[in-house]
């Protein structure tokens, strides 16, 4: 069904990186959560903005949404899916992050 929106672990996710995949990837976290350590590269819309500032996001482009626990990323996701955005959830957040940040 349109509505789901496919799912991608911390894990899979480092290695696509390790592999110098050019990715886009969303932080919805805000922007204190964001100062304590981000993915390399990750552009930050907090969850709360992510229906105003959609539009700075490539439809074209499949973009992996993170937060810090999965929950506002599947959210987010849901909320980008349904506007015709490409996305995937990172389950476990950045709690379950073990790559580098920056």
């Amino acid at each position: 069904m349109s509505g789901y929106v496919k799912d991608i672990t911390p894990d899979e996710l480092n290695e696509m990186l390790a592999k110098d995949k050019k990715l886009s990837i969303v932080d919805v976290r805000g922007p204190g959560e964001v100062a304590t350590g981000k993915i390399p590269g990750a552009y930050n819309i907090p969850v709360n903005d992510i229906q105003s500032r959609m539009s700075e996001l490539d439809k074209e482009t499949e973009h992996i949404i993170v937060c810090q626990s999965g929950g506002r990323s599947s959210m987010a996701s849901m909320v980008l899916k349904s506007n015709g955005y490409n996305v995937l959830n990172m389950t476990g957040g950045m709690s379950e992050w073990t790559g580098a940040t920056e």
